[in-house]
């Protein structure tokens, strides 16, 4: 099965950035759908963003504009680039990676995707 390994989170002030990167370790990685979903304390997972295999983005509301989701096949990792975080960011970040493609909407919903990695916590200080 596929393993994800996400990093780079932190504890950073507002206006600061990161840079999450998200390794997996599946033979067809090129292939694959993913996606960044977040849970801030006693909220439920949000859909953060999404990169498909050919390329395309797709962003929440809330962060389309200061985060910029990107993949490197070569190296088989994702990234989440966080700029101009917010108090409102914190959260534990998720990776996500969908064997099957995913599409649209379809992107923002947590049951589409097959593998999860452990999660990495930014908190955002004011």
């Amino acid at each position: 099965q596929v393993q994800l390994v996400e990093s780079g989170g932190g504890l950073v002030q507002a206006g600061d950035s990161l840079r999450l990167p998200c390794t997996a370790s599946g033979r067809t990685f090129s292939r694959y759908s993913m996606g960044w979903f977040r849970q801030a304390p006693g909220k439920e997972r949000e859909f953060v963003a999404a990169i498909q295999w050919r390329g395309y983005t797709y962003y929440a509301d809330s962060v389309k504009g200061r985060f910029t989701i990107s993949r490197d096949n070569a190296k088989n990792t994702v990234y989440l680039q966080l700029n101009s975080l917010k108090p409102e960011d914190t959260a534990v970040y998720y990776c996500a990676a969908a064997v099957s493609p995913i599409y649209s909407n379809d992107v923002r919903v947590m049951r589409n995707y097959d593998y999860w990695g452990q999660g990495t916590q930014v908190t955002v200080s004011s």
